[in-house]
């Protein structure tokens, strides 16, 4: 009887350490791991393909199998992305296969968008990372759907000509009237954007110029946006100037539409003058400036201008009209044809004044620098300028 219960008790424990075999080692004695990565694809105008790679944590000896399909986030099945289930599988000795997402065409500058891929039931190996995560990137989109409510000006007044406009109604920034200055830290004023000449910072869109700020990562600086100038291609002296725009907003964010003396190169700045058609600083997003600059050198700079503050709204809410009536030494500062500002040559006292000569425009947005600050964490990015038209009557 006690050699019954020996060998019983050997019986149970040989049992209890005989190892078993589990589903999803593939044979080779542990489990085989199975992974997903994410995903980002740039949308387009054409269909394009989120692609997700799977992966084995060791090469199998038996085919691994697994199902998958996708789920919503912020992109919408069949609006965003074809939606799509099914099961992979990875052959005997290899390690990685691919699911595959199509993603619709579209061409809206918008929010990025996020859609899934999960996985499960997965045979001869087990699941380590079940969910993917797609980013359908829309940040470089050249169609910007924009309100055009607000304020408006004529195509004609009574005693002038149409000497030039730009309604922005192609499909890209005009080469013959705008050059991109590139370059960082704003020419002195300790600025943290890199002007770039690329559509990510400028483009035009259904009738409209944008200048978008954007937060880059990686690298130096760590913002970027745009810069245009008419410098050499479009200069004037005297008339009426009509700008219909909408300004961005947020701590840090210095949007200008402006004017410097054409004989620049010459005699540097301040001596060229400096025509302050609109400034505006994001943290008040209700005042505007405009400003006048002068001065036979940086030293003796010299400046006078005032601000206009929009009760009840801001200025990135609706359009609004931003001109100037420039004479032989006045020159007129207007918000939505009401005058605010007014300088006139006396002003500069003995010094030279500059405005009575060719000027050329300045379209940008920067970011940072010594009037505005930097942005903090109440700033969001992308920031954008929009401009309907600019028109100089003379």
């Amino acid at each position: 009887m006690q050699n019954i219960k020996k060998i019983g008790r050997y019986l149970i424990l040989g049992f209890m350490i005989v190892p078993a075999c589990k589903k999803g080692d593939g044979g080779n004695g542990s489990s085989n791991g199975i992974t997903i990565s994410n995903a980002s694809q740039n949308r387009s105008t054409v269909s394009s393909t989120l692609r997700f790679l799977v992966t084995l944590d060791k090469v199998a000896s038996q085919p691994v199998s697994i199902d998958y399909a996708t789920t919503s986030g912020t992109a919408v099945v069949n609006t965003d992305f074809k939606p799509k289930t099914g099961t992979l599988t990875i052959p005997a000795n290899q390690t990685d296969g691919y699911i595959e997402v199509e993603v619709t065409p579209d061409s809206t500058r918008k929010e990025d968008q996020l859609l899934y891929v999960e996985m499960s039931n997965a045979v001869n190996a087990t699941i380590v990372k079940a969910k993917g995560t797609g980013t359908i990137i829309n940040a470089n989109g050249l169609y910007f759907p924009v309100d055009n409510a607000g304020y408006t000006t004529p195509s004609t007044y009574p005693g002038y000509a149409l000497a030039w406009s730009d309604e922005f109604s192609g499909n890209q920034v005009n080469g013959s009237s705008w050059t991109f200055e590139q370059g960082s830290n704003g020419w002195g004023n300790n600025e943290l954007q890199n002007y770039t000449n690329t559509t990510d910072n400028a483009f035009v869109s259904a009738g409209n110029l944008v200048i978008e700020a954007r937060r880059e990562t990686g690298g130096s600086p760590n913002y970027s946006s745009a810069r245009m100038i008419t410098k050499g291609k479009k200069i004037f002296k005297f008339g009426r100037i009509d700008i219909r725009a909408k300004t961005p907003k947020g701590k840090g964010i210095w949007p200008a539409l402006w004017m410097l003396g054409n004989n620049i190169d010459g005699v540097s700045w301040p001596a060229c003058g400096e025509i302050d058609i609109l400034e505006l600083l994001g943290h008040e997003p209700n005042k505007i400036y405009g400003t006048m600059h002068w001065g036979a050198n940086v030293s003796s700079h010299a400046s006078k201008g005032t601000s206009y503050i929009l009760n009840g709204s801001s200025f990135d809410q609706q359009f609004h009209v931003y001109s100037i009536i420039w004479k032989q030494d006045s020159i007129n500062v207007l918000i939505d044809d009401q005058q605010y500002f007014q300088f006139l040559k006396t002003d500069v006292g003995s010094a030279n004044y500059p405005f009575n000569a060719d000027f050329f425009f300045i379209f940008n947005v920067a970011v940072g620098g010594n009037w505005p600050g930097s942005p903090d964490g109440t700033t969001v990015f992308p920031q954008r300028l929009i401009v309907d038209y600019v028109r100089v009557f003379q």
